[in-house]
C-alpha cells in the first residue's frame, strides 16, 4: 500500500542550530528506508523546510512508525501528515 507524507520543520520553535544538530542522522535515517523499499521517493518542499515522501508500507500504521523513526520526527522537529492512496480510477479497466 502507498502513502504520501507531507512534513514541515517545526521552525516557530526551533533554531536552525537546532536542526542543524540532527540533519545528518536524519538523512542517514532517510537513505536507510529507501534501501529498505519503503520510501520509494523523496522530496524537498520549496515553499518551507520539509519534505514530501511516497512510501511503501503494508498498513497506515506501518507506515507512521516509518515516519515516526527519522530523527527530527523523535525530537518533536517535524509536523508531519500522511495520506493512504488508492490507484487512479481512470487506469482501471472500463466493464
Amino acid at each position: 500500500m502507498q502513502f504520501l507524507s507531507i512534513s514541515r520543520r517545526r521552525t516557530e520553535q526551533f533554531t536552525e542550530a537546532q536542526f542543524a544538530e540532527h540533519i545528518e542522522a536524519e538523512r542517514e535515517r532517510v537513505r536507510e528506508l529507501y534501501r529498505d523499499g519503503i520510501v520509494r521517493s523523496i522530496w524537498s518542499r520549496k515553499d518551507i523546510p520539509g519534505a514530501i515522501m511516497l512510501l511503501e508500507c503494508p498498513d497506515e500504521s506501518a507506515a507512521q512508525d516509518a515516519l515516526n523513526s527519522l530523527p527530527l520526527a523523535e525530537r518533536n522537529m517535524l509536523e508531519v501528515q500522511v495520506f493512504p492512496l488508492n490507484a487512479y480510477p481512470a487506469f482501471f479497466p472500463r466493464m
